[in-house]
């Protein structure tokens, strides 16, 4: 029995890293995969002439311009094995997509959110309105459709789907799990929206040099938000978001979105800038919105010398600083990407940035961690999100041996 069970975890794992390589590297040939994983020839035949009974995998031919002889053959993921949705919950907008088993996009769409009916069981009910009409538009089944994968800036529950603060619903939680569970046999995941970027980064990393330790994501915007990848001592990727925006800060900073005095959210978030640049007092109410086209007046105010308004991009730029220092601090020197709406006044928020880091002992001695600057966090949000849900149902595939 010991045996019997011994083989079988031997097949699941080696099955996994069999689709793990064609994730990662797309279509190869029987020896590549060999190479990706470490694994004999014979396992690699065995594994992939199941994989495609299964359906799971495809081959095609690959003829070589000008070559002779017998083309080679390739085997990757079946874009027709199923679906996934991905779902993007922002201050204004929700985005619904779907791809295909093999990660490409087949459709999306945006719809705005309704601030007047912004509760979380008027939202649950036209949520699932929206799934519905995502497969209408391109005529799948519910069956059709491994995971569902939807994200939100805010406190995410480590286990199950469930949405526990959100600068949306305040703290109304919302339980995606259970509102789906009865018409929907996918699995449901829930991820805050900057560890998904920091996923996609993370995957970029990997793929470009393979010799990826750790690195942070901060997006900059409504909201304050931070991934972190990195890299554990056997090798696993560890991924999480701790709640840096709502980490304290001075209690100078103002009332906070979660009702707390001197979040960093409260000084470099869109409100808190808005709120300095004006001179509001501190414990007033946050906007739960600020349309970018009033930061933009804020920022063209701070860029023409505007005392106040530079101040208050400043005061912002100390906070994140202060608070990229003290997760140094923490962890250890990092690269620190930059993303999120916020980023097109990072000019305004640099020297202040740069003024919290020095702040840190750490920083002083051994200087300041490279900041890069990364303008589609869109796309790095739904790199992420497909990153994180294929890969949970390849395991999947693995452990069950069917899709």
């Amino acid at each position: 029995m010991l045996t019997r069970s011994s083989t079988e975890l031997v097949r699941q794992q080696n099955s996994a890293l069999v689709l793990s390589a064609l994730r990662r590297k797309g279509a190869l040939a029987h020896t590549d995969i060999a190479e990706q994983t470490g694994l004999a020839s014979a396992t690699v035949s065995a594994i992939t002439a199941e994989l495609e009974r299964i359906g799971v995998i495809a081959k095609r031919e690959h003829h070589v311009q000008g070559g002779r002889g017998r083309p080679r053959v390739l085997f990757a993921p079946n874009r027709d094995c199923g679906y996934v949705i991905v779902v993007r919950i922002s201050s204004d907008i929700v985005q619904y997509s779907l791809a295909d088993y093999g990660g490409v996009l087949l459709d999306r769409f945006e719809e705005a959110r309704d601030r007047d009916h912004a509760g979380a069981a008027a939202f649950g009910r036209r949520f699932a309105a929206s799934l519905d009409r995502l497969l209408e538009r391109s005529r799948i089944g519910k069956k059709q459709v491994l995971a569902i994968s939807i994200s939100s800036k805010g406190l995410v529950a480590a286990e199950g789907a469930r949405l526990i603060w959100s600068p949306v619903f305040g703290g109304e939680e919302l339980d995606f799990a259970k509102l789906l569970r009865e018409e929907w046999p996918a699995r449901v995941m829930l991820s805050n929206e900057t560890l998904l970027v920091a996923q996609a980064l993370a995957a970029q990393a990997e793929a470009k040099d393979g010799d990826f330790k750790a690195l942070a994501a901060v997006s900059l915007g409504h909201s304050i938000g931070l991934g972190l990848a990195r890299r554990g001592r056997s090798g696993e990727l560890d991924v999480s978001a701790p709640n840096f925006g709502h980490m304290l800060h001075a209690s100078s900073a103002g009332l906070c979105r979660c009702g707390a005095h001197g979040c960093i959210e409260a000084a470099a978030g869109f409100y808190g800038i808005l709120r300095t640049a004006f001179e509001v007092p501190a414990d007033t109410i946050p906007a739960k919105f600020v349309p970018l086209a009033e930061m933009d007046k804020i920022a063209a105010s701070a860029r023409q010398g505007h005392r106040m308004s530079g101040y208050a991009f400043r005061q912002a730029g100390i906070a994140l600083g202060i608070g990229m220092s003290r997760l140094i601090s923490l962890y250890e020197t990092m690269p620190i990407f930059v993303t999120g709406p916020g980023l097109r006044y990072f000019d305004l928020l640099q020297k202040g940035v740069e003024e919290g880091l020095a702040q840190s002992l750490q920083v002083r001695l051994q200087g300041a961690p490279e900041i890069t600057a990364v303008f589609d966090e869109q796309q790095l949000v739904f790199d992420g999100h497909l990153d994180r849900a294929l890969s949970l149902v390849d395991g999947e595939i693995a452990a069950t041996g069917h899709a």
